[in-house]
């Protein structure tokens, strides 16, 4: 794999088994300079056509045994906390994703938004905050880009500047490069948390109570069609995620995505991901293609993660003929708003359609909206459950089933507020019963409080 001479001492030999550094600290002047000495040392006498071939931690563990033996070497002026720093950073350029490495190992970091190589925002705890990341320059950030977007089989260049992309633990990425980007290339990175948040998660998070998530097991196993709505960052994927955990394991799902993030934990799950076009500007597979073809594969759930444009005409067709109990995410700020968006994109597809026989597939094909929402403290909760009812005239009937009560905000800046039933009953509630599926009609009531609690 390498053409060192002699005996590279190992990182415990020389006491500098891997610790706790601060990987997002900084390089002083000297640091950086002989961090890209060593690297372009390394670069020459490492055979990255091996890399591929042995287990990663050994490949690592090869990577900071040679930087080491190199240090050595130069004599480099460097403390032994200045040579760990350099090797690690050595590492995560080699094996990872650079200077982004160190946010990618924080588990409480939700978002990381490169905004050009000298500036980079995470979120955290639902808050932006900078960070003291940088890049070495636009070259440097590019070729970063470059690596997460080719190990997903797509490309990034001045013809085609726009990508979306994911990374191996499933966190979207999209990047934009000029001429677009006019101040440099961007990244954003959504993350997925490497622990599924459950149910119960999502209850002492304050998300849901108890009684709600009674209600949407019981929405998602009788069947219902259900629409997710919310903003950028709500939630909308984490709560398409913890609905899907509600459908049984002997049925048959399809998931259709842009990028391939959602989770299924079921065991007869079909994945189905677009593709761009190539550079000839050929072969793309969109959203609306992959709906069609997946009314062909006998699913009893059809689950597309977002609906942008014509395939929503799709998915209603679906919903209407035998694929019950679908799920879909659409970006809107209310559930009026969301089935508006849905007779918008269907416009897309290139059917005219009379608006009352539009809006009467979509209130035939779905069931129920659920409305997910970022509050000013950054916490995502439940704000809305409605369902459609049907037709009165040209205009689609809702009724609200559960809202969030906001009541004011604390002296930290934090919402105060509770879900609670609107006292409404649901006209699917009569359909649960023969289904095999219990749930206590006092859930529906405003004041009902099983558990006692304050």
């Amino acid at each position: 794999m390498v053409a060192v001479p002699g005996k590279a001492p190992t990182l415990s030999e020389a006491g500098m088994q891997a610790e706790n550094l601060d990987r997002s600290r900084p390089l002083s002047d000297l640091e950086l300079e002989w961090k890209q000495k060593i690297n372009e040392k390394l670069l020459k006498v490492l055979d990255l056509s091996l890399i591929g071939t042995i287990a990663e931690e050994q490949a690592r563990a090869e990577i900071r045994d040679i930087a080491l033996q190199l240090i050595i070497d130069e004599s480099a002026p460097l403390s032994v906390k200045q040579r760990k720093i350099i090797i690690q950073r050595i590492e995560d350029e080699v094996m990872g994703l650079g200077p982004l490495e160190p946010l990618l190992a924080d588990s409480t970091i939700s978002d990381i938004l490169v905004n050009g190589p000298k500036s980079v925002y995470i979120e955290r705890r639902g808050k932006l905050e900078p960070t003291n990341i940088t890049f070495m320059d636009d070259k440097h950030l590019l070729n970063i880009i470059d690596r997460i977007v080719s190990a997903v089989g797509r490309r990034i260049d001045e013809s085609s500047p726009m990508v979306d992309a994911r990374l191996k633990d499933g966190s979207r990425v999209n990047a934009i490069i000029p001429p677009l980007a006019i101040d440099g290339p961007s990244v954003s990175i959504r993350r997925f948390a490497v622990e599924l948040l459950s149910v119960d998660d999502l209850i002492s998070l304050g998300t849901l109570t108890k009684e709600l998530a009674d209600v949407l097991n019981a929405i998602v196993r009788s069947r219902l069609n259900v629409l997710i709505s919310g903003g950028t960052g709500s939630g909308k994927t984490t709560t398409l995620n913890i609905l899907s955990r509600f459908i049984p394991h002997d049925e048959r799902i399809v998931t259709i995505e842009d990028s391939a993030e959602l989770q299924l934990q079921q065991p007869h799950v079909v994945r189905l991901e677009t593709r761009p076009p190539n550079i000839e500007g050929r072969g793309e597979v969109t959203s609306r293609d992959l709906v069609r073809n997946s009314l062909r594969m006998r699913p009893e759930r059809i689950i597309v993660g977002e609906v942008r444009g014509g395939e929503s005409l799709d998915m209603l067709q679906a919903m209407n003929t035998g694929h019950d109990g679908s799920l879909t995410t659409v970006h809107a700020n209310s559930p009026r708003d969301a089935l508006g968006r849905i007779e918008n994109m269907v416009s897309m597809s290139g059917v005219n359609f009379p608006i009352k026989a539009l809006r009467a597939q979509i209130a035939s094909a779905i069931n129920i909206v659920i409305q997910i929402s970022r509050l000013d403290d950054g916490s995502r909760k439940l704000i809305s459950l409605q369902e459609v009812n049907g037709m009165e005239g040209d205009i689609i009937t809702m009724s609200e089933i559960f809202k969030f009560d906001r009541s004011g905000t604390d002296e930290d800046g934090k919402v105060i507020g509770k879900i609670k039933a609107t006292g409404v009953i649901p006209g699917f509630y009569k359909t649960l019963a023969p289904r095999g599926i219990e749930l206590p009609i006092e859930t529906f009531e405003p004041d009902w409080n099983p558990t006692g609690d304050n």
